[in-house]
């Protein structure tokens, strides 16, 4: 049976990979930058669903945590040139002058920084519940923009940082699909092989009842804590890519409302389900191009219809609305991916009946 999923899996990194070359032959330049949105809003959603979903933490500190992840890698891979364009109010500091790290190693670092920011948060804040868990998660967040504001000398301030190295070796959306869905992919394994161990089975009974998983001999900080960090450093890399695939960040990009996002496409596919994330991060940043097409002047025939700035976020928000009150549970609720879905469609043929 093991043997048997492995070799499922297999065919299933194998069908993904396939799909990515014809995509890649197929897609416009533009449609592949949706694409790639898409990859990197699904490392966000898997990595918050495993610290709201499948653990039932309360945390709001999503952006703050790409923020760290973000800053780390630019500032990790721009060169000497680019940093003193950049610093031209205040020169930036000296030890970071002169440092430029490839694209691999600078994202994983600025995963690991974001990792350490989890743990020095989360000592304190994870000992607290529901609400008081997500203010003080949120204030963190929060607290993390103000500072990257205010620190010209590391961060360049308000102004930001420009000019940030494109994924890959040209600026080709097309080329940014193997670096982006390449993590995606790596995000989903990871993810899949750390819910269903003996971790993943403590994270969902923490999820459930924390006073009988400390019962059953569940250290409940110990779990908390592992899923904060593995999650966060997950949001780093996902952030740290979204500065690079747009080659410039500031600390506006950053705010609560990225968070409100990533847990709209959380909760739009369905708490605790991996597949749902996949799913709904794909549905959500699709739809909102499509819908792109309200804010601007329509022509229906003989009528013309001058466009209102803002109205593809209103209906976006009534398709979300109508789709969370017939499916409360989200659109998958906590199913996952499973190849006996294929077993169950009526493919088969009726066996001929012998007389």
């Amino acid at each position: 049976m093991k043997r048997e999923k492995v070799i499922q899996s297999l065919i299933s990194i194998a069908a993904v990979i396939i799909l990515l070359v014809i995509l890649n032959k197929v897609l416009t330049p533009f449609q592949a930058r949706i694409f790639n949105l898409g990859g990197i809003y699904i490392i966000l959603a898997i990595s918050m669903n495993l610290i709201n979903g499948f653990v039932g933490l309360f945390s709001l500190g999503h952006a703050g945590f790409m923020a760290v992840g973000a800053y780390t890698s630019a500032l990790l891979t721009m060169s000497r040139e680019a940093k003193e364009m950049n610093f031209f109010l205040e020169p930036i500091v000296p030890w970071l002058l002169d440092v430029q790290l490839p694209f691999p190693i600078a994202i994983i670092i600025g995963g690991l920084m974001a990792a350490l920011a989890a743990a020095l948060i989360g000592a304190p804040v994870l000992r607290l519940n529901d609400d008081y868990l997500a203010i003080a998660t949120l204030g963190f967040s929060e607290i993390i923009r103000v500072i990257f504001t205010n620190t010209q000398s590391l961060t360049n301030g308000a102004l930001g940082l420009k000019g940030l190295p494109y994924i890959g070796v040209t600026d080709s959306p097309k080329e940014a699909i193997w670096w982006i869905w390449g993590l995606v992919i790596i995000t989903i394994v990871f993810m899949v092989l750390l819910i269903n161990s003996t971790y993943g089975r403590a994270f969902k009974a923490i999820r459930e009842d924390e006073i009988a998983a400390e019962a059953m001999g569940i250290n409940l900080f110990k779990h908390k804590m592992m899923a904060f960090i593995i999650g966060s450093f997950f949001a780093g890399i996902g952030g740290a890519l979204l500065g690079h695939y747009m080659n410039t960040i500031d600390p506006l990009l950053f705010r609560y409302l990225l968070t409100f996002n990533i847990i709209l496409i959380v909760v739009l596919g369905g708490i605790g389900s991996i597949t749902s994330s996949v799913i709904s991060a794909i549905v959500v940043t699709i739809a909102q191009e499509l819908l792109r097409v309200l804010d601007g002047k329509m022509q229906i025939g003989s009528l013309i219809i001058n466009g209102v700035p803002g109205t593809r976020m209103v209906v976006f928000s009534a398709l979300l609305m109508l789709v969370i009150l017939f499916y409360q549970r989200g659109l998958m609720g906590t199913n996952e991916f499973s190849w006996s879905w294929f077993k169950k469609l009526p493919f088969k043929t009726k066996k001929a009946k012998i007389s």
